[in-house]
């Protein structure tokens, strides 16, 4: 099993009235690289989807993916079946054979399930998962997340663009841009707006919407279960989807309010 996300780097640029000969040097390399950056923020949208490409397929390339006949792959594209697109961006999956229990959405609309995740949810409960991973897909905020990451990315050695095509990033850059991209933070309103989306994306999919309010119901569960090892494995998972509370409660109300028949896997748990 293969985890490919480093430390986080932590870059700091001090100016000082007067620097030694070597610290003059390296502050020229950090403004460089800062000032590469800033050639960045004017990356194309072609642009951008070259990096989300490169990053994707890194990221394929760096993990187990797991085969078309394996049961994990086959049980997900029974589950995603009908679930085609977010907002007109074509949807694809795939399975990382890995420890962590995560699961994430790409810009260009890569969404990746990790093995574990699978293992202690319900199809249901993925679901509800994958409906919220897609519905930052669908409002733009996994592309406005990657813009940061590369640029968070950039600023440590520098990432530009020159005759209209996006420089390549180098394996650091891109280890650094994985871990950018794993400690990204939504607002509330944004994670608001993603389950919204989900519910509506699952229902008009055919699909039961209660997975939304039965995925963060199992968060939870998972939060209050886990131990000290187990939930080194789960921080990140719990630090992106956060007030799981009142997100579980929005959820219900909604489906209870539509007449909508929770799943009766769910009902029988209870």
């Amino acid at each position: 099993m293969k985890r490919i996300f480093t430390k986080t780097l932590v870059i700091m640029l001090c100016l000082l009235a007067a620097t030694p000969a070597a610290a003059q040097f390296n502050l020229k390399k950090a403004l460089s690289g800062a000032a590469k950056a800033a050639q960045a923020v004017t990356l194309t949208d072609e642009q951008m989807a070259a990096y989300v490409k490169e990053y994707i397929d890194w990221m394929d390339a760096n993990n187990q993916v797991c085969a078309d006949d394996d049961p994990y792959t086959i049980r997900l594209k029974t589950l995603t079946e009908g679930l085609s697109d977010a907002d007109g961006i074509p949807l694809n999956f795939k399975v990382y054979y890995v420890i962590d229990v995560n699961a994430f959405a790409c810009a260009d609309g890569s969404v990746r399930i990790f093995s574990s995740l699978m293992d202690i949810m319900s199809d249901d409960e993925l679901l509800g998962v994958i409906g919220h991973e897609v519905g930052h897909v669908a409002h733009r905020d996994s592309k406005k997340g990657f813009r940061t990451a590369l640029l968070t990315s950039a600023l440590k050695d520098g990432v530009s663009s020159q005759g209209g095509k996006a420089a390549a990033l180098t394996e650091s850059q891109l280890g650094d841009l994985g871990e950018a991209l794993v400690n990204a933070r939504y607002s509330q309103k944004q994670e608001r707006d993603a389950d919204d989306y989900g519910y509506e994306f699952l229902k008009q999919a055919g699909k039961n919407p209660w997975a939304m309010a039965l995925s963060f119901r199992k968060l939870k569960q998972m939060q209050e279960e886990a131990g000290v090892e187990k939930s080194s494995k789960l921080n990140q998972l719990f630090s992106t989807h956060p007030d799981l509370d009142a997100r579980i409660e929005r959820m219900e109300t909604r489906a209870t309010s539509e007449g909508i028949e929770k799943p009766a896997e769910a009902q029988s748990a209870e």
